[in-house]
């Protein structure tokens, strides 16, 4: 056994974080989970977004946890630990754990552009820093379009002019500002992809209030339509060409998206918990079948786990070595990112199924809390990045395709 194996902090299994200020965040959290899942059911039910839930994280600095001190935040920067209190969060509401990881990782990513963005991007990086350490910045990530294409065209006097709609921008209702991503259709030169930070107040924004999913209810993730809004060119984070894959950008991708698989890891071990109550409060022993179940069941919960808890030791492991070639960084940090998502996805969808099983035909009411994670469950297959589709053809050029990898 290696000197330090006794000291090694329990990094297989998603159990305890790993740094100081992870712990403190999981401490801060713990005190608001009751009123979390007190309200989860009746939020989920009328489709309305937990305000109080946000004020109380706000009022105890959890909104600005992955803010670092130097901003006025609590300094998280450990993924391993996000996506451990963003877990917590899932265990006793989904929806509210979704919405919250948005916010986080806008922290986590402004950090990582403060270190590796051009001077103009590590500038604004700071600022947004700034508004979410002391001015209680809520911030949403709009990414993917709506009926109408987004883009930016340049503006008459200078900058540009947002135009089009995003859809699937949870927390819309409560944002104070948007970071939005579209690419830049410019007089001359190529189109390049950009990322656009606008105040929810700015002219010819509006989000209109059209959320009425089939899960994530509470999430209030509602679309949000810009009207040639004007975007400084300061306020620009300007990244490649159009239809290039960006291999380098993988790391950063990874680094803000990978905490949002605690979401469906959390809603896997409620639901399994849930299930396991359930079959226990019946008394007797339980059929075979019965047994089998939870039996495979608690195998698909160790095998998510584990998978997820090796993806986040990998991200923690490269993300802090940025010798080397940028690109080849990026691919060795986003491939076990989606193998782990894939993993998850399957896994956390299955073991709601087996609970559903398990409990019997009243799980399939929506009232019910394993019809609320059924139906929250399937959201992360449509979360980004990538979708099914997508994280197949990127996995599989690595084994069939070893120039491209894309």
């Amino acid at each position: 056994m290696p000197p330090h194996a006794a000291s090694r902090p329990p990094l297989c299994d998603l159990g305890a974080p790993i740094t100081a200020e992870g712990a403190r965040l999981l401490e801060i959290i713990g005190r608001h989970l009751p009123h979390i899942a007190d309200g989860a059911a009746e939020h989920d039910r009328a489709g309305t977004f937990p305000e109080d839930v946000f004020r109380a994280l706000r009022d105890d600095g959890v909104l600005a946890a992955t803010v670092p001190v130097e901003f006025g935040g609590l300094g998280v920067s450990s993924v391993h630990d996000i996506c451990l209190a963003i877990m917590r969060i899932a265990e006793a509401d989904a929806s509210t754990a979704l919405s919250l990881h948005m916010q986080l990782c806008r922290g986590i990513t402004m950090s990582y552009e403060r270190e590796h963005s051009t001077p103009s991007g590590q500038a604004l990086a700071e600022r947004i820093l700034t508004l979410m350490g002391t001015g209680d910045a809520v911030i949403g990530g709009a990414l993917k379009d709506g009926r109408r294409t987004t883009e930016l065209r340049p503006a008459a006097r200078g900058g540009w002019l947002l135009s089009g709609a995003k859809i699937l921008v949870s927390m819309a209702p409560v944002a104070t500002h948007f970071v939005v991503a579209a690419p830049t259709r410019p007089t001359t030169g190529p189109d390049r992809l950009a990322a656009a930070f606008l105040s929810a107040g700015t002219a010819g924004l509006s989000v209109p209030d059209d959320w009425d999913g089939m899960g994530m209810r509470a999430s209030a993730s509602s679309s949000v339509v810009f009207d040639d809004c004007p975007v400084p060119e300061e306020d620009l984070f300007l990244r490649g060409p159009v239809g290039e894959v960006d291999h380098a950008a993988f790391a950063g991708q990874t680094v803000s998206s990978i905490g949002l698989l605690g979401v469906y890891a959390g809603i896997a071990q409620s639901a399994r918990d849930i299930a396991v109550a359930g079959v226990r409060s019946r008394g007797g022993t339980p059929a075979s079948a019965v047994r089998t179940l939870v039996a495979e069941m608690d195998v698909k919960l160790y095998t998510l786990r584990s998978a997820l808890a090796a993806a986040l030791i990998s991200t923690e492991y490269h993300g802090q070595r940025t010798e080397g070639d940028p690109a080849e960084r990026g691919r060795r940090m986003m491939a076990p990112f989606q193998q782990a998502k894939l993993v998850v996805n399957r896994c956390a969808s299955g073991i709601v199924e087996d609970c559903m099983t398990l409990a019997g035909g009243a799980s399939f009411t929506a009232g019910h809390p394993l019809g609320r994670r059924h139906r929250d469950v399937r959201a992360g297959w449509f979360m980004q990045p990538f979708t099914y589709a997508d994280a197949i053809d990127h996995l599989s050029a690595w084994a069939l395709e070893p120039d491209r990898r894309g």
